[in-house]
Parts: structure tokens; C-alpha cells; sequence
């Protein structure tokens, strides 16, 4: 019969096989602990770095709600539009009802306000853009100006425009 104690008290080289089993159990958990430890630190380091970004882009929100206020501001809005397309605040005579709709259809379009030039030193100027068809002079005489055309005028998009989101609230 194996006594089950002989792993206690055998040698190998000099040492008892108990010895030699403890200092490897103990190296193993140094080695271990050493590793979580190293990647503990990297993680604290990326969760370190993605604080930072989220701190950078909560400022930036900040400053574009900011600058969005500033846009959005309906005093700006309604200067920038009496000064550069000519617009008012509506008036009691533009309320018209459903039965005035056909006579406006067949009234002539009045002639777009002239635009002012911008300056650089105007830090509120909109730049604007001269079509074609305007730059090239008045309409000849030979169309007469009063008769509605078939087709209305295609509408060119500003490629160089950027889309107006707004939020709910």
C-alpha cells in the first residue's frame, strides 16, 4: 500500500516535492497578478483618455448650442432678411382667403429687391450668389414681361448651403 503522506516527505535533488510545489503555485500568482495588474493600468488609461474626449465633446456641444442660439435668434433673422431679400413683418393686407387664391395665381411676380454687396468687415453678411440669367441684363422687350409662363423657373440649390436642423422642444 502508497502511504499518502510520501509526497510530504520525498526529495527530489534536495528538495521536498511540497517545497518545490509551493514555490511554483506562489510564482504562478505573482506572475498573474502581476499581468491583471498591467492590463488593470492600460485599462484605467483608455477609460482615462475616453473621459477626456467625452469632456472635449460636451464643450463643443456647449459652444455649437451657443452658436445656435445666436443664429436662431428671430431679431438676427428678421434683419438679415429686410436687409438682404428685401422681407417685411406681415401685414394685415397679405391675410387673404381661399377665394382671392386664383387671382393671385395669375398676377404677375413684382421684381426681386436689389441685393446689397457685402463687405468683409460685416461680420452678420450672408454671402450671395448673382444667377446667371440676372447678370446678364434686363428681359428682352420681345417677351412681354406681364404674360405667366408655362413653366415656372427651376430652383438652382446651393450646393455651398447647409441644411437647417432643428430640435424638437
Amino acid at each position: 500500500m502508497i502511504n499518502p503522506f510520501a509526497l510530504f516527505t520525498r526529495r527530489v535533488r534536495g528538495f521536498r516535492v511540497i517545497d518545490i510545489a509551493a514555490v511554483a503555485v506562489i510564482l504562478v500568482t505573482a506572475l498573474a497578478t502581476y499581468a491583471f495588474k498591467t492590463s488593470a493600468g492600460a485599462e484605467d488609461a483608455d477609460s482615462a483618455s475616453l473621459e477626456a474626449r467625452i469632456v472635449a465633446e460636451q464643450q463643443r456641444i456647449r459652444l455649437l448650442n451657443a452658436e445656435l442660439a445666436k443664429l436662431d435668434d428671430p431679431s438676427r433673422i428678421e434683419d438679415l432678411s429686410s436687409r438682404y431679400l428685401g422681407m417685411g413683418a406681415e401685414t394685415a393686407k397679405q391675410d387673404i382667403t381661399l377665394t382671392d387664391l386664383p387671382s393671385l395665381a395669375n398676377r404677375p411676380e413684382p421684381a426681386p429687391p436689389a441685393v446689397q454687396a457685402t463687405t468683409a468687415a460685416d461680420p452678420e453678411a450672408v454671402p450671395t450668389r448673382i444667377d446667371d440669367a440676372s447678370a446678364a441684363g434686363p428681359v428682352p422687350a420681345s417677351k412681354p414681361a406681364s404674360a405667366p409662363s408655362a413653366k415656372p423657373a427651376a430652383v438652382k440649390p446651393n450646393p455651398a448651403a447647409r441644411p437647417v436642423v432643428r430640435r424638437a422642444g
